[in-house]
């Protein structure tokens, strides 16, 4: 089988790509390799790496041709910095999609396509109130944050609300730009599989940290900046109390569940998680004691790794909690996650960041 991922030099794409050569697959590789200074030596030996933009339409016409099935991973990443950032996000996401199905649209292509997508199309999480059961959280206000209320009310009653998991018919609710994004590529995606007659798959990601991750930037994952700090010796900052709930998933899990979105006939969208909830400070504590364990082997003796500062800080467009229910997957494509929270953050302290 001959498949195309786009973005398969970055961060998940990679791990898609080696899971794919080691199941012998014959693999395109579409990536600008913006990100990288120079070609990657983790890609396997054999990849045929195309360095180009997805919004290259004859590069991108070249490499979907003669591809069985596509496996859509490019995209700029992360929430950005503020609005400046949206033709950006909108050129490289809803842009670069578009011209990828446009070219498989001229090749007639009716095979798997596989796209990832994210949590943040959800915006907040699922909520129940002790009264009234399921209901959709209030935006949170500015007074309630500085006063240190971090958890959303009921807007009938008042009531705190309890976090549940998120089944993939929950309303989409994108909150940023990059959000936004990830709902139109599925959209996008969605159109093209019912005009063509493809089956496709969206992938929701949930919080994915291991190798290859990038360093802190603006545009990094929590795991990652939390590292970064570690790294310097300086203590993570985690923002409000700390309880915001999350579901972080190994890399390596992700990858194989692509693989299994490519060889299973089924279409829609499916979470992508671990079904292992933990708080951001769970996290950051758990990848202290990881980067404890490694500084502790250490010739030099013994080095102090700072504890985690809960500072009350808030962002008013992050959400409180999502954590995904991870049944569907299971159901349609076999998914269960293999890496457990524990040994995959204390595993990623120590891991090879990019």
């Amino acid at each position: 089988m001959r498949v195309l991922v786009t973005g398969g030099a970055g961060f998940i794409g990679s791990h898609v790509v080696e899971q794919l050569v080691g199941q012998g697959a014959d693999v395109v590789v579409l990536d600008s390799l913006a990100a990288h200074d120079d070609v990657p030596d983790y890609l396997p030996p054999g990849v045929d790496l195309r360095v180009a933009d997805l919004t290259d339409e004859a590069a991108v016409q070249r490499a979907v041709d003669g591809v069985d099935a596509v496996c859509h991973q490019a995209a700029r990443v992360g929430l950005g910095v503020d609005l400046e950032d949206i033709t950006a996000y909108v050129d490289d996401n809803d842009g670069g999609t578009a011209t990828l199905l446009r070219a498989l649209w001229r090749r007639s292509f009716r095979g798997r396509l596989v796209v990832a997508s994210s949590m943040v199309v959800y915006g907040e999480g699922r909520y129940r109130c002790p009264e009234h059961g399921d209901v959709r959280a209030e935006p949170r206000h500015v007074e309630d944050l500085r006063a240190g209320r971090f958890d959303p009310r009921c807007g009938r009653c008042g009531s705190l609300l309890d976090w549940a998991t998120v089944c993939e018919d929950a309303p989409l609710d994108p909150r940023n730009v990059y959000a936004a994004t990830k709902v139109h590529t599925e959209h996008l995606a969605a159109v093209y599989g019912r005009e063509a007659g493809a089956a496709v798959c969206a992938l929701r990601y949930h919080n994915v940290y291991g190798p290859r991750m990038p360093r802190d930037t603006p545009y990094a994952g929590v795991a990652s900046i939390f590292r970064s700090a570690y790294e310097t010796g300086q203590a993570p900052r985690v923002f409000e109390d700390g309880g915001q709930m999350r579901d972080f998933v190994h890399v390596r899990d992700v990858a194989r569940a692509n693989l299994l979105a490519l060889d299973s006939g089924w279409a829609g969208s499916c979470n992508i998680a671990s079904g292992q909830p933990h708080s951001i400070l769970d996290m950051a504590r758990a990848l202290r004691n990881g980067m404890a364990g490694l500084v502790r082997g250490q010739p030099s003796g013994p080095v102090r790794v700072p504890a985690p500062v809960v500072t009350g800080e808030f962002r008013l467009g992050d959400v409180r909690h999502v954590v995904a229910s991870p049944d569907l997957a299971a159901d349609v494509l076999g998914f269960r996650a293999q890496v457990g929270f524990t040994e995959g953050m204390a595993a990623f302290a120590g891991e090879p960041l990019r």
